[in-house]
């Protein structure tokens, strides 16, 4: 199965734009979707966020929620998604985030591999409705954020069907 192929497909099929809100997989989601030939039509933008001043500074991630829930959290995820979707020069429909640790965190934290995702779907009245989940992926530091980009991409048409079923 072909996932950045198959989600390249599903987006163009429906004139939607895509853009990615990146920590973990720094840029790895953006870069699968821009392998598949004609990703130009549905790729506006990729922001990668590692640090918690850049998830703020350019998402609008709070730093309140990075503080209460943790930079490896649905909630930072959220934020991040919708942060991208709510920039001025953004012009895409669909966002999709990752947040997570690839491998173990300094000082504890989060158990390699947990991985937090958001899809944030933009209808034509402006409203953004918001997905997220947590997921933990075995390997090396560079399998996980590999396995991570994948299902982020995997999940896009999923929401999608769920967003509208609802």
């Amino acid at each position: 199965m072909d996932i950045p192929r198959q989600a390249v497909s599903f987006l163009t099929s429906r004139g939607l734009k895509l853009a990615t809100a990146e920590s973990c997989t720094a840029g790895y989601i953006a870069s699968l979707i821009s392998s598949v030939p004609g990703s130009g039509a549905c790729l506006d933008v990729g922001f990668v966020t590692y640090s918690p001043t850049g998830k703020a500074g350019f998402l609008g991630v709070r730093k309140e929620t990075m503080e209460q829930h943790g930079l490896t959290s649905e909630e930072v995820a959220r934020e991040m998604a919708e942060g991208a979707l709510q920039q001025e020069a953004c012009c895409a429909d669909v966002a999709v985030s990752n947040t997570g640790v690839a491998d173990a965190a300094p000082g504890g934290g989060p158990p390699p591999g947990t991985q937090c995702f958001a899809w944030s779907y933009r209808s034509r009245d402006g409203e953004i409705v918001t997905f997220s989940e947590t997921k933990k992926f075995e390997g090396e530091r560079n399998d996980v954020r590999r396995a991570a980009a994948l299902y982020a991409l995997s999940r896009v048409e999923h929401y999608f069907d769920l967003r509208y079923a609802r």
